[in-house]
């Protein structure tokens, strides 16, 4: 290969590298990346290109300071930045370049050509070209070029640089667009939030507009209002929580955080470190980061508002001091930087929802202004186009009222209960024993006779000891029989050892009664190993031979139950306790009527019997002889002098859970003198009813079906069977409260 063709070959790969450079720079100018890192990656693509020493990116900052933003090889280009004076008129240049807008090539040690001017303090060609956007010059691009090249070629780099300060230019252009962009999208979210947290004069609102709305401006993870009562302040809203547990534990530690910084008044800001911190606020913020994970949390107090300065009585008098009406808590939980930018809108929510939450405290707390405002509601019911729909819907609720009041209505009592038959027995074991395997000898559902051996039980220590029982029994009958035959055959006994057998005899005589009562004792508990049945019926228990083969009972211990469902049935139902005064009232109304009744009937009768005894006498004779009469005994009291059979039991209308499409009727035979507690249920009553058992079909006939029912209490107003309940509950707290 000829050196020509080499050369052309190599022109055209570092043409091509070019290009490739330029295409990343057009490429990062199209990014939304900081300008440090964009300089970061234009600049040593620039050098790349133009095979250069070093270059550096200067910026403007503030009242037109030019800052090193960034560097490539900077000291191998050898600018004495120790020499002020070559350093200021380096400046010079740099901000000639800012000042014309234009690029720029200055030879090694040679000036812009003007007195004041700058100068090229380097032993390198400088190629100057401006950050430039449609409105200002932003900064300068310099690249520390070779010296050797000739005009053309010095005039080629210009050329490429200013090109790349364009695509530069095109970036900054974009950023600039992008932050006017963000600052009116600011300035828009801050409106909105200046007009919402102002909207209510509800404290409990505005601190929800302020959380929800001041974490979407500051752009964090939570936001949290507290309001001051008295010495403490309490959490009343978090961002993003609608409803929240006042007694968490995290709730709980953030509003001592939020009373401890509000008694001091300065801002806290957490961002991992507490040693700046008062003692007690740094015990609460640590137990609270603690509690929560959150890498930054920042808590402001609330300030009223500054009022406008007057006139002092005395000079040296301090000046008041705005009293804090709570607090506002921002949190971050994975970021424990604050930008400077959040920081600025914290100031800003802070400020506003100071001023907010003053006011809608301070109006919250006018005098009976719950009253104020709701009379202000009701404005439009004295408008004259609404005041006849007002009048007519005022009538309907009278009427509604009256006739709750007044309009009689049949008074049921909901209640619970089992079907169970009446004649039913439960097995109870007489004496501890054992079930061995095979000695159940009934099944559930199985008919058994009064008498029929159910269960087998074994007690191998009770056979022992009435065994040894048996013995001891039999050798002192026999000690006696032995010790009597030798006191009446033996004639030659002296009278010492006469009277000693007999002494033993009548000791022989006492053991034997005594161990013949235990064996009998011991022969009834053996009698009772073998369980039977107490009644003829139907095993009820389910799975018998499970429940009891290869266990251990206990005297007393319940192990079947036998029921005979051929007999009648009853229902069994549990009335709450607190209903029971419906139920005596009602069945007090049944024997006032009896009572009554019979009072009548006596009366005639003894007026029969004694024509000339005054009406006084009559009536004192009559009440003597019905208060006689107990209550159970009115109706067959009355049956017998009267004939009249009157009722004297409450009605029952309940449904079978095991038929629930149909309405079956009883009464009430027996309630329980005592409650009981029952589970869930509380205090309840037994009530027995009776039942005609011929109304229910065998099928639906099991027993301890689930029945609902209802007792008859009789009329009370249509108002009060339906709010009976809530009637009752009124007065039991009325009673607690006096």
């Amino acid at each position: 290969m000829s050196d020509q063709s080499y050369d052309a070959q190599l022109i055209e790969q570092t043409k091509q590298q070019i290009k490739a450079l330029v295409a990343e720079i057009a490429q990062l100018s199209r990014t939304e990346i900081d300008p440090q890192e964009f300089y970061g990656e234009m600049l040593p693509r620039v050098v790349t290109a133009l095979a250069a020493i070093g270059g550096v990116v200067w910026t403007l900052e503030d009242q037109n300071r030019l800052t090193l933003q960034y560097q490539v090889n900077l000291q191998e280009a050898r600018l004495p930045v120790q020499d002020q004076e070559q350093m200021t008129r380096h400046a010079r240049l740099l901000q000639k370049v800012i000042r014309s807008g234009e690029g720029l090539l200055v030879p090694p040690h040679s000036g812009s050509g003007e007195e004041d001017g700058g100068a090229n303090p380097t032993d390198c060609l400088l190629v100057l070209g401006p950050l430039k956007t449609e409105l200002e010059v932003k900064g300068v691009v310099e690249i520390f070029q070779r010296a050797e090249a000739g005009p053309s070629t010095q005039k080629g780099y210009l050329r490429f640089l200013l090109q790349m300060c364009e695509l530069a230019g095109d970036y900054l252009k974009s950023r600039d667009l992008r932050h006017f962009s963000d600052r009116q999208l600011l300035w828009t979210q801050l409106e909105e939030f200046t007009r919402l947290v102002h909207a209510s004069l509800n404290p409990r609102e505005t601190a929800y507009t302020i959380a929800n709305e001041g974490r979407r401006l500051i752009e964090c993870d939570r936001v949290s209002v507290a309001v001051r009562k008295g010495d403490r302040c309490v959490i009343e809203a978090v961002s993003g929580q609608d409803l929240f547990d006042k007694r968490s534990n995290t709730i709980r530690l953030l509003n001592r955080v939020a009373s401890v910084v509000v008694a001091g008044g300065e801002p806290v800001w957490y961002t991992g470190d507490t040693s700046n911190m008062a003692p007690q606020v740094e015990d609460a913020m640590q137990e609270y980061v603690d509690e929560s994970h959150s890498k930054t949390v920042a808590v402001l107090p609330l300030a009223r508002p500054e009022p406008e300065e007057k006139e002092r009585d005395r000079p040296d008098e301090p000046a008041e001091t705005p009293e804090p009406v709570g607090a506002l808590i921002v949190e971050l939980i994975e970021d424990a930087r604050v930008p400077d930018r959040m920081r600025h809108r914290v100031d800003v929510v802070c400020q506003h929802s100071a001023v907010a939450m003053a006011n809608a405290l301070e109006h919250e707390s006018l005098f009976l202004m719950p009253l104020w405002r709701t009379l202000g509601k009701a404005r439009w019911i004295v408008r004259a186009r609404n005041l006849p729909k007002v009048l007519l819907g005022a009538g309907l609720a009278v009427g509604l009222v009256l006739a709750a009041v007044l309009v009689p209505y049949d008074f049921a009592l909901r209640s619970e209960g089992t079907l169970e038959p009446v004649v039913k027995r439960d097995v109870y074991a007489g004496v501890d024993g054992t079930v061995d395997q095979g000695k159940v000898f009934v099944e559930h559902g199985q008919a058994v006779q009064a008498g029929q051996v159910l269960v087998q039980l074994r007690n191998h220590p009770l056979q022992q000891a009435f065994y040894k029982v048996e013995g001891d029994l039999l050798t002192a009958q026999k000690d006696f029989l032995s010790t009597q035959a030798n006191l009446m055959s033996n004639r030659s006994l002296t009278p010492e050892e006469r009277g000693r057998l007999t002494g033993h005899l009548a000791e022989l005589r006492e053991k034997i009664s005594a161990l013949t009562s235990e064996q009998a004792v011991l022969r009834q508990q053996i009698a009772e190993l073998t369980i039977k049945s107490p009644i003829d019926g139907v095993v009820t228990t389910w799975d018998v031979k499970r429940l009891l083969e290869n266990r251990f009972v206990r005297q007393g211990q319940r192990i079947l139950e036998v029921a005979d469902p051929d007999q009648a049935w009853e229902l069994e139902l549990h009335v709450p306790e607190d209903r029971m005064g419906h139920i005596a009232r009602a069945q007090n109304a049944l024997y006032d009527r009896l009572r009554n009744r019979l009072r009548e009937v006596v009366l005639q009768r003894l007026r029969e019997k004694v024509p000339d005894a005054t009406d006084d006498a009559l009536a004192a004779e009559t009440d003597r002889q019905v208060a006689q009469v107990p209550d159970a005994e009115l109706r067959a009291t009355l049956r017998e002098l009267s004939g009249e059979d009157l009722d004297d039991q409450l009605d029952v209308t309940y449904i079978l859970a095991t038929d629930p499409g149909r309405k079956h009727t009883g009464k009430v035979r027996q309630i329980h003198l005592y409650a009981e507690v029952r589970g869930e249920e509380g205090n309840t009553v037994r009530v027995k009813v009776d039942l005609d058992k011929s109304e229910l079909r065998p099928e639906h006939v099991r027993q301890g079906a689930a029945v609902t029912a209802k007792i008859d209490c009789g009329r009370r107003s249509i108002g009060y069977v339906w709010l009976h309940d809530v009637i009752a509950w009124g007065r039991k707290m009325w009673f607690r409260w006096f």
